[in-house]
């Protein structure tokens, strides 16, 4: 199979979703200062780093369907999907004080269809998700059993991966079998977005 990366297609977003994503931001970096949310040095790039970064994916998903985002921490990518669409989007993080954030961010922002789960992704009762996303949350080995547990039929995992992207799926390969879509992620040039399907045991 190729390991070529496709280019990610452009999705411009409405006005009023740039002027929530501009509060959200500012909410971030109040809060960062209660709260270990994002690196010091992080603070001047959010909006490069993390609110682009995420927003990206927003193409890669299904047309339809609720998604889940496990480890959300500040809210990358999960809470920006969500502000970018009207779809359910359930947060997990395990962190109470960042879980609080996504709370009070969600609320101030005006996102009912936006569940917060403050618990252990693998303590979380959800299924049939159309699309799991996690980034910089754990290795593919350890995402692909919760992907497979919360996905429904036809459903997707994508998640950002770094330089480690082929070394993962290598690691995985052996106990996993699926469908692997490469992206060129725009604001990471070594960075690559996988879009997994038909993910399944070795031998199912």
């Amino acid at each position: 199979m190729s390991r070529e990366r496709r280019p990610i297609p452009e999705a411009p977003v409405s006005r009023e979703t740039r002027r929530r994503l501009d509060r959200f931001r500012d909410l971030l970096l109040a809060w960062r200062e209660r709260i270990n949310l994002i690196a010091e040095r992080d603070a001047a790039a959010v909006e490069q780093r993390h609110i682009a970064d995420s927003l990206q994916l927003l193409p890669l998903l299904p047309a339809q369907g609720a998604v889940a985002d496990l480890g959300s921490g500040a809210g990358f990518p999960g809470l920006v999907l969500a502000i970018a669409t009207e779809r359910s989007v359930h947060l997990i993080e395990s962190d109470r004080r960042k879980a609080a954030f996504l709370l009070e961010a969600s609320r101030l922002l005006g996102l009912p269809h936006v569940h917060i789960h403050a618990a252990r992704i693998e303590a979380v009762p959800l299924t049939g998700m159309a699309a799991v996303t996690a980034r910089a949350v754990a290795p593919l080995r350890r995402l692909l059993p919760h992907a497979v547990r919360l996905l429904g039929p036809g459903g997707v995992a994508i998640f950002p991966k770094g330089r480690t992207a082929e070394a993962e799926l290598t690691d995985a390969a052996g106990d996993w079998k699926m469908t692997i879509e490469r992206f060129q992620s725009r604001t990471e040039p070594d960075a690559t977005i996988l879009r997994l399907s038909d993910i399944r045991r070795a031998g199912a």
